[in-house]
């Protein structure tokens, strides 16, 4: 993984050393909210329901055992015992101390990491396939080109205050593991006809209020252009991008008003003034690749036999093999997801003590490292076959082994009401009692792979939009309702759910959703998903099922 030059630790501590005397100011009375408000959002701190949340970036996902260590270390020390790991591959902080806010960015600046970026109105965390590097459908890993981006994304002056957000994804695989297409820049690496690699660009994805499947600008583009060509377009957005209403601001909304063809005309303007001057080095491409070379994998991981015959005496352990890891590049190694949806656990959270225990395992049986992944869990990505069963056996003492990767109570879910300020409602309690139906395994794994997504409000935390089953909270006058939608995606075939019908009080979401699982298994045909099923007989027969006694 990437490792902090001088230049890099510098920038990092002196950020701290600066956004501390700006808490100090703050706490003094020598700054009010309004003018600390920015200063805060900048590092990543929000202030929520009940108080402050501290957003940390994990760079396209990638972490070392050290700094799981520190981030266990931050959720005893400064907060409660936990953190929150997000769809935007970050972790949050829930309760910590204003005060203390500088402590932990002190802290974390000693392991290489930071909350810069992670919030305001700049470049986000660019985030990237969680099986970047490993997956045998891949072009090239894409994770060297997530680090140029986020060398000259961070802090650049231009893009400091944007008329809002901005994320960027970047994948190199057939299977877009990374939602390329709901991000304001999705970028595809890809061969032309001439068999070069370079990069799709796409524009104008999102979710949120006013959710929008990206378009292609840019069928090619040379690697050798790729930061001219961001450069052109964020110039673009931040000169005609609204800034009188933000929730109009994003540039799906500028090139959906533009047109796709006016917006690229736009962008090929700008990027002919400067893509001579902002022109790749290869030198620098090739240096940056060098940290994300293969590690040491053994020669001989294919010749064990040891790992057939775990699998044939351990049903618990076939089970989890099957649904939690997934085929390897190399011969006898396997990528393990590590699930963060046992049940009766809020998605996306996990202690302290397992964190601390994960990374004694990613030190034990994966290179030291662990990948933050889109849909709120882990994934150690280099384990040997021979090892697998006593990895299991580790996560399971941790309850880390649900077996239960990709299936329906392997839930996407925003905090909600129970800490966010944004909230129409709490979301967490509903994964939870939507989870508690699946305890049934057989029933689970019959169901085949469903991605239930639930959000608390129209930001669309959960990406309820792209959701299998999408479920978004709405508040009818002081009451929790939900409204469901059905057939989203945001892989390759990225599509946006469809509203079912009337939104359905909170009492009745879990039902309402076992009623939807039920009528898929009466209606679907051999092996046929959730989600070809929905696209096959639409709406209708759910609709009247749901809705049937109302």
């Amino acid at each position: 993984m990437y490792q902090y030059d001088q230049y890099d630790q510098t920038l990092v501590n002196e950020r701290v050393a600066q956004f501390r005397d700006q808490t100090r100011r703050f706490l003094a009375g020598e700054l009010s909210e309004e003018q600390f408000r920015p200063l805060r959002l900048m590092n990543g701190l929000y202030i929520q329901t009940h108080a402050p949340m501290l957003r940390v970036a994990i760079p396209y996902g990638l972490l070392s055992s050290r700094q799981l260590r520190m981030l266990a270390h931050i959720a005893r020390k400064y907060d409660r015992g936990y953190g929150h790991f997000t769809t935007r591959q970050n972790i949050q902080y829930n309760w910590p101390k204003l005060e203390e806010v500088p402590d932990i960015l002190a802290e974390l600046a000693t392991v290489e990491m930071h909350a810069i970026q992670t919030s305001g109105n700049c470049i986000r965390n660019t985030t990237s396939d969680h099986l970047a590097g490993v997956s045998a459908d891949e072009l090239e890993d894409p994770r060297a080109w997530c680090e140029i981006i986020r060398q000259w994304s961070t802090l650049h002056p231009e893009f400091a205050f944007l008329p809002r957000k901005f994320k960027i994804a970047v994948s190199g695989a057939a299977k877009d593991r990374a939602a390329t297409q709901v991000h304001d820049i999705g970028l595809h690496l890809l061969r032309n006809e001439q068999g070069e690699l370079g990069f799709e660009v796409l524009v104008g994805g999102g979710l949120g209020r006013t959710p929008i499947i990206g378009q292609t600008i840019r069928p090619f583009l040379e690697k050798k252009h790729l930061l001219s060509y961001l450069e052109a377009i964020l110039r673009v957005y931040n000169l005609f991008g609204r800034r009188d209403n933000k929730y109009k601001a994003r540039v799906k909304i500028l090139l959906k008003e533009t047109g796709v063809e006016e917006f690229t005309q736009m962008v090929e303007e700008e990027w002919s003034h400067i893509r001579d001057a902002l022109e790749l080095d290869n030198k620098e491409i090739e240096r940056v690749k060098t940290f994300f070379n293969p590690p040491g994998y053994a020669s001989n991981a294919s010749t064990d036999t040891s790992f057939a015959v775990k699998l044939a005496e351990n049903s618990g352990f076939a089970a989890w093999v099957r649904v939690n890891t997934v085929e390897h590049k190399i011969p006898g190694y396997r990528a393990v997801f590590v699930s963060l949806k046992a049940p009766g656990v809020p998605p996306g959270d996990i202690t302290d003590a397992q964190m601390d225990i994960l990374a004694d395992l990613a030190d034990r049986y994966s290179f030291g490292e662990l990948r933050a992944t889109h849909t709120q869990n882990l994934l150690l990505a280099d384990v040997k076959q021979a090892d697998l069963y006593e990895l299991w056996q580790g996560l399971a003492d941790a309850n880390l082994a649900t077996a239960n990767i990709g299936k329906a109570s392997d839930i996407i879910c925003c905090p909600g009401l129970d800490f966010c300020s944004l909230a129409n409602s709490s979301s967490i309690p509903v994964a939870l009692e939507i989870a508690a139906r699946m305890e049934d395994a057989d029933y689970l794994y019959d169901l085949g792979d469903i991605r239930i997504n639930i959000s608390g409000c129209m930001n669309g935390c959960g990406h309820h939009t792209v959701g299998h089953i999408g479920i978004l909270g709405v508040d009818k006058k002081g009451e929790e309702w939900f409204q469901l939608t059905l057939g989203g995606s945001s892989s390759n075939d990225a599509s946006l759910g469809e509203r079912l019908g009337p939104a359905v009080p909170k009492d009745q979401v879990a039902n309402t959703v076992d009623t939807i699982l039920q009528t898929y298994i009466e209606l679907r045909e051999g092996e046929e998903s959730f989600l070809e099923t929905v696209r096959r007989i639409g709406m209708p027969p759910f609709q009247e099922k749901v809705y049937a006694n109302h």
